[in-house]
């Protein structure tokens, strides 16, 4: 009860906000901040945050208006995808209609718009429309059923009181501090997210501290953890800007309260799984961004606590990846990405782990490759993506009947952002 009145406030703070004409972005960082925009707007936009070949326009529409400097943006893109095996019928929600994980498919990955005031000490971001967040090993549905399946048509909407040059707070829907690869496809030097991504929660819901000095910038949030609707996370990253081209950092989150979703509805089906929900997870990265190259390693630990309450038998997963990409020309740059992810216990006694990969004891690696055409803002991408399972158990894999170890995916992707 507390948690869901906290949770209340949180949203009730940032519909204040939004009310007033406020708002902005969490401090994700970017490779690189983009320039101020011209004329009467000065204020440089750098949320959205973009972490690859793909760029924010550096001249986004802006108005004036009686609350200061309205900045309108967005991204309109689409996609293609062959896989050639789908997964088990028993991944897909119980949601008639909804049912669709098709091996093929041409739809839309994102047509949405960004609505933000960034300058002030009362500032907003709105981001609404429609989105696909493909991921590997992961069933994929319609842009229409994704969104109504994770966060709907507002999947962040939050307000920020920037207290001063290095203190800010805000609240609402936020991305997560969690992880390396981010929500949409747009924002990433891939279009499918990776294996480890599936362990990490996408957007919550809350209320977090943000403070930026020099080449350090830290966040520290209290949120519902994987859109529970019930604050029992709290969750936290550090980055540090060693150099121009250098930046190490470490992100993580933890529950305080156990949680259980028997009464969750369906459309939370994907956004709130149980056994993250009751998890925790830390992750260390190191980003190297200097001329042609974008070069992010990192590592990443998860733990699902015994619950005998909840049904949890407990288990954890370790894995590693390797993002990077490299710009031949203005115009065309070739990014690839190599994961390993592995989850404890045994296929041989599958009921003493609870299933958070493909099974107790399974592990899994993918390789993706995604060459980019880039003219302004318009953009066109390819790829090709192996999923291969190791030591699964018979019914988690792929296939109709979960019994395949493999799965191939051929994708392409085009679209502009303004």
């Amino acid at each position: 009860m507390t948690s869901k009145l906290f949770l209340q406030s949180a949203t009730a703070m940032a519909a204040v906000l939004l009310c007033l004409g406020q708002a902005q972005a969490a401090d994700m960082p970017a490779p690189a901040p983009a320039p101020a925009a011209t004329g009467p707007c000065k204020v440089a936009i750098t949320f959205p945050a973009f972490g690859g070949v793909i760029k924010q326009n550096p001249d986004p529409a802006c108005f004036q208006t009686g609350i200061g400097e309205i900045y309108v943006g967005g991204a309109v893109t689409g996609y293609a995808y062959n896989y050639s095996e789908r997964l088990p019928s028993f991944y897909t929600p119980v949601v008639p209609g909804q049912r669709d994980d098709r091996v093929a498919r041409v739809d839309f990955s994102n047509v949405q718009a960004f609505i933000q005031k960034a300058d002030g000490p009362l500032q907003f971001y709105v981001q609404t429309g429609l989105y696909s967040i493909p991921a590997l090993g992961f069933p994929t549905f319609s842009a229409v059923d994704q969104t109504n399946l994770l966060f709907g048509p507002l999947p962040v909407v939050f307000g920020k009181w920037q207290i001063n040059d290095e203190w800010s707070v805000q609240g609402g829907r936020m991305p997560t501090n969690i992880g390396s690869e981010l929500a949409f496809t747009f924002q990433n030097l891939n279009i499918s997210r990776g294996l480890l991504f599936n362990q990490e929660n996408i957007v919550n819901q809350g209320v977090q501290i943000n403070y930026s000095s020099g080449p350090l910038s830290a966040s520290f949030a209290v949120t519902d953890g994987f859109y529970s609707g019930e604050l029992n996370w709290v969750t936290g990253a550090v980055v540090y800007k060693l150099d121009d081209a250098n930046t190490i950092g470490i992100n993580g989150g933890t529950h305080f309260s156990s949680y259980n979703n028997v009464n969750q509805p369906n459309r939370f089906y994907y956004a709130t799984p149980l056994t993250l929900q009751n998890s925790s997870i830390v992750s260390a990265n190191y980003t190297y961004s200097a001329g042609p190259w974008i070069v992010t390693p990192y590592i990443q630990y998860t733990n699902v606590e015994r619950n005998n309450v909840l049904g949890l038998a407990g288990a954890e997963t370790f894995g590693g990846a390797l993002l990077a990409s490299y710009a031949f020309t203005d115009n065309f740059a070739l990014a690839g990405r190599f994961e390993y992810i592995t989850q404890s216990g045994s296929r041989f006694n599958p009921f003493g782990q609870t299933n958070v990969l493909y099974g107790a004891g399974s592990s899994a690696y993918s390789f993706t490759v995604t060459p980019t055409f880039t003219w302004d803002r318009y953009f066109i991408r390819g790829e090709y993506s192996h999923v291969e399972l190791v030591d699964f158990t018979a019914g988690l894999g792929f296939g109709p009947a979960g019994t395949r170890g493999s799965q191939d995916r051929y994708m392409v992707e085009t679209g502009f952002t303004f």
